[in-house]
């Protein structure tokens, strides 16, 4: 039933005055259902589960109103051979310029914007799209892993491994020129980029960390400070070069595994449900946040179906708190008690 409805019927709200919902934000949602960025299958049906867990019906009875665009379809890339050692490219590339098509007419359209992944490769098209539409941005990266190796120094060859060097002024010399990425130019500085929740950092990544200098707060400085303390150093540090719109890039495995099994690189010693919650409410007071990743909810990794509906949760609960749930409670501001 509408909320409005079942609050008139109620008594809580007079027929004769109902005033239309006040939202607190407006919030565009993206499905990318693409897994291109890496091997294990089943991270595409991402979107579709956070949804079927009753993400927008959740945000619009907090107030917010919701315009979901539903998925972005990305064209079959055929001969998409290996380049060197990297995976996929031309299907990275081509579905990474659509969602920065896709995001930038969500930011221009005035909305929060929330891209459902799919894996973290998607943060080069949603972070691109983004800064399309406003400028210079603030990245909070919130991953067990840095994601910051270059197409020469990754392991794997995966992109999912690889978006921030891509995305990085400072690392633009770093990255060939590669087939389906002409479109792509940097369009972020180190000094705006901060990490939380690392835990699992290649040398060569740790290496490109201490070199640009780049803000992070490991697990180890979680544990040492709070994760309260982080927050608030966190965007204090962002505001000393302006106060620029904050893109949260969240992978569910920044989450420990005990509670977000369902993904396909988890890491032991992660941010605890509570922690994470606290990230989510902490940038929604700062009225800065102007779009969320939540990306790598891949149903496919959980042994169990609760540890599918563990994940799932826990990624809507943190998309909630975006949008201003506070677990002391919520109400609308045209809320009034029914008469006895």
């Amino acid at each position: 039933m509408n909320r409005w409805r079942a609050l008139r019927q109620l008594g809580c709200i007079p027929a004769r005055s109902l005033p239309p919902p006040r939202h607190l934000h407006s919030a565009g949602i993206i499905g990318a259902p693409f897994s291109k960025g890496q091997v294990k299958g089943g991270v595409e049906a991402g979107p579709d589960h956070i949804r079927a867990a009753g993400l927008v019906e959740r945000l619009q009875l907090q107030g917010c109103a919701v315009k979901d665009y539903g998925n972005l379809v990305f064209e079959h890339v055929s001969g998409d051979e290996p380049v060197g050692k990297l995976k996929s490219v031309r299907a990275v590339g081509s579905a990474n310029q659509r969602l920065s098509v896709a995001m930038r007419e969500v930011k221009e359209g005035g909305h929060t914007a929330v891209m459902l992944g799919g894996d973290h490769s998607l943060a080069i098209g949603s972070i691109h799209g983004h800064a399309a539409a406003l400028g210079q941005l603030g990245v909070l990266w919130v991953d067990a892993h840095a994601d910051i190796n270059t197409p020469l120094t990754s392991y794997t060859g995966n992109i999912h491994g690889q978006p921030l060097s891509y995305l990085l002024h400072e690392l633009q010399s770093k990255v060939p020129a590669l087939p389906n990425f002409s479109w792509m130019k940097p369009c972020l500085s180190a000094g705006d980029l901060v990490y939380i929740g690392l835990r699992d950092v290649d040398p060569a990544e740790h290496y490109i960390l201490q070199m640009l200098g780049v803000k992070m707060f490991s697990m180890s400085k979680v544990d040492q400070l709070g994760v309260a303390k982080v927050m608030e150093e966190a965007c204090d540090y962002l505001s000393t070069r302006g106060k620029k719109p904050i893109h949260l890039s969240f992978d569910i495995d920044a989450i420990d595994p005990s509670i977000t099994p369902a993904t396909g690189t988890p890491v032991t010693g992660g941010l605890t449900y509570r922690e994470g919650l606290c990230i989510a409410e902490h940038l929604s007071q700062t009225g800065l946040l102007s779009a969320v990743d939540l990306v790598e909810v891949n149903p496919l990794r959980g042994q169990t179906q609760d540890d599918v509906q563990s994940t799932v949760s826990t990624a809507v609960d943190l998309l909630l708190a975006c949008f201003g749930r506070q677990r002391e409670g919520n109400h609308l501001q045209d809320y009034c008690l029914p008469e006895p």
